[in-house]
């Protein structure tokens, strides 16, 4: 499975797990690992990290659960995320992806929320959101479309509140 959705409504919608590549990628530079620096230098300026690391952590954590259903939070964000997923997940027949889960909310929203979220990241600051957003709806753009002309794409107006959001997202499981 791919695309976008919180932990709890994968969890109610039967999903095995839920990963956030935000997450992932922040544990591995916490972790200080050989791709940490690279990882926290992406990061801070709003770049999307390398495909082979991110599709590399993904897969480690799908491989240490077992996982047969995921559902993936904040990925693919670009044309290179997709293709460098589906050679080397979906391809070699590891995944198998059933649809991409797109949450539409306007920039204030989201703007609002991300500083509002108190979760102490190096990211959540009006600059870096920024240049994130950009980054976003330039290299997003693409992989959207693709969604769309393979019939794949689901969509939600994430506008409302998380009750409202949530019901919404989960019509499109049933």
């Amino acid at each position: 499975e791919l695309g976008f959705d919180s932990g709890e409504g994968a969890r109610r919608n039967g999903y095995h797990i839920h990963l956030s590549a935000g997450d992932l990628l922040r544990a591995e530079q916490a972790a200080n690992s050989p791709d940490g620096a690279l990882i926290a230098d992406f990061i801070k300026n709003g770049k999307i990290v390398p495909i082979e690391i991110t599709i590399r952590l993904l897969e480690k954590a799908i491989v240490s659960q077992g996982a047969t259903k995921v559902l993936i939070d904040g990925f693919p964000r670009n044309k290179e995320n997709l293709d460098g997923w589906e050679r080397a997940m979906v391809d070699s027949g590891k995944m198998r992806t059933k649809f991409m889960l797109y949450f539409s909310c306007e920039e204030d929203e989201c703007l609002k929320r991300a500083m509002g979220r108190n979760q102490n990241r190096a990211d959540d600051n009006v600059e870096s959101f920024k240049k994130r957003i950009a980054t976003y709806t330039s290299s997003t753009t693409v992989v959207l479309q693709e969604f769309q002309e393979r019939g794949l794409l689901r969509k939600v107006n994430a506008n409302g509140s998380p009750d409202e959001v949530f019901n919404e997202t989960r019509k499109l499981f049933l």
